[in-house]
């Protein structure tokens, strides 16, 4: 009788997962799956290396190898969580507004470089306009030295 508690039990359990989305997820998405064995991989590494008889602390300072695989392992559980948290059909765009700004921003720059014109208007705009003055000497010009031409 026992026993078929337990069953029933491990049916339930597998209709309740069936029934979550992360489960579903996992199932469905290879690159989420890719992602946790990657993670898993690296974490194994890591505590194999910490466990070699070396205290965890210089392990972690000292051992570039280790630092490396607790990167790559945070690196992908970074990445599994992200795609957890994002709908299936769904991916973000990269940049979005920032990527806009930036665009927009290094166009402006281009044209006033380029544009003579442009940058003339926006230096006007930004300083005033540039007063015209007309110059008009209050020396007069020096007499040029008398030449003396030998008479023949």
């Amino acid at each position: 009788m026992a026993a078929k508690d337990r069953i029933g039990k491990a049916g339930e359990a597998a209709r309740a997962a069936q029934r979550n989305q992360y489960v579903q997820r996992l199932i469905e998405d290879e690159q989420l799956r890719s992602s946790l064995f990657a993670a898993y991989g690296a974490a194994r590494n890591a505590y194999g290396r910490m466990s070699n008889g070396k205290p965890a602390t210089k392990a972690l300072f000292e051992d570039r190898k280790l630092q490396r695989e607790l990167r790559d392992a945070a690196s992908s559980l970074r990445d599994a969580s992200s795609a957890l948290r994002e709908p299936a059909g769904r991916r973000r765009r990269s940049g979005g507004l920032g990527r806009s700004l930036i665009v927009v921003a290094v166009g402006a720059a281009l044209a006033m470089a380029l544009s003579e014109g442009l940058r003339s208007k926006v230096l006007d705009l930004l300083f005033g306009a540039e007063e015209q003055f007309d110059y008009s000497s209050t020396t007069t010009p020096a007499e040029p030295a008398p030449t003396s031409v030998p008479a023949s």
